[in-house]
């Protein structure tokens, strides 16, 4: 069942706002604020602390952006920030990395996408109050929302527009309708590294490194690698090295 939440909207498109409103009030999220501005948001805060925000990175006519308004809501309420935008410059994009936000969607944005990101932002945000780091509430396609313990992912993998998420001891995977670079930022303890595109190994969970796969824990596992990658990997490791053997 689906969290309602009370959600502000931070976005100076009149017409995308009220999509935004129409797409989470189909659901049963209730929209506190429309805020086109800075000023208007940091009323509209002080009024009706919302749950989460979704907020667009430029806001035209106000005294500061997207990204430091997101700062400072973080700082006073530790509201999970949402950010729609049509900004993907690499100096934004690394700016609001600083902010902290769940997610970051490119305009136009899908219905169905926003929904899923809200819900994983969510279950990221309670459970990091509850057991920091550790689980992680996962809207599974057709499966209503599956409790995954991150440190038994042993590799998450994107198929299309889908991402499948394969756990230890578990013969079956889990299948997420988001792209994986919007799961991704799920993954980004320590443990976990971006081996590609499509994947994102646990580091902890790698049995044996190959000349083109990799084994993952229990030997079930196996992913096939490029040369570059597989360089990559190995310097993630305390490596032993030895000559060739002659003959």
């Amino acid at each position: 069942m689906r969290q309602r939440l009370n959600i502000l909207i931070v976005e100076d498109e009149s017409v995308t706002a009220m999509d935004i409103q129409e797409t989470l009030e189909e659901v049963g999220h209730t929209v506190l604020a429309i805020a086109d501005t800075y000023e208007n948001a940091l009323q509209a805060i002080r009024k009706y602390p919302p749950d989460l925000a979704i907020v667009d990175v430029k806001l035209r006519g106000s005294a500061a952006d997207g990204i430091i308004l997101a700062k400072e809501l973080q700082q006073t309420h530790q509201t999970p920030v949402i950010f729609l935008t049509a900004n993907s410059e690499p100096k934004t994009v690394q700016r609001a990395k600083e902010a902290n936000p769940t997610a970051y969607l490119l305009k136009p944005f899908r219905p169905e996408e926003l929904l899923i990101q809200i819900e994983l932002a969510w279950g990221y945000f309670k459970n990091r109050q509850a057991d920091p780091g550790r689980f992680l509430f996962f809207p599974i396609k057709n499966k209503g929302h599956k409790r995954i313990d991150l440190n038994e992912v042993m590799y998450v993998k994107a198929s299309g527009a889908n991402t499948h998420i394969f756990l230890a001891g578990e013969v079956v995977h889990y299948e997420v309708s988001t792209h994986l670079a919007n799961v991704a930022q799920y993954f980004s303890a320590p443990n976990f590294f971006r081996l590609s595109r499509s994947l994102i190994v646990n580091l902890d969970m790698i049995d044996s490194i190959e000349a083109e796969k990799v084994r993952m824990r229990g030997k079930v596992h196996t992913l096939e690698i490029s040369p570059k990658n597989r360089k990559e990997l190995l310097h993630q490791f305390s490596v032993v090295k030895t000559k060739p053997l002659n003959g």
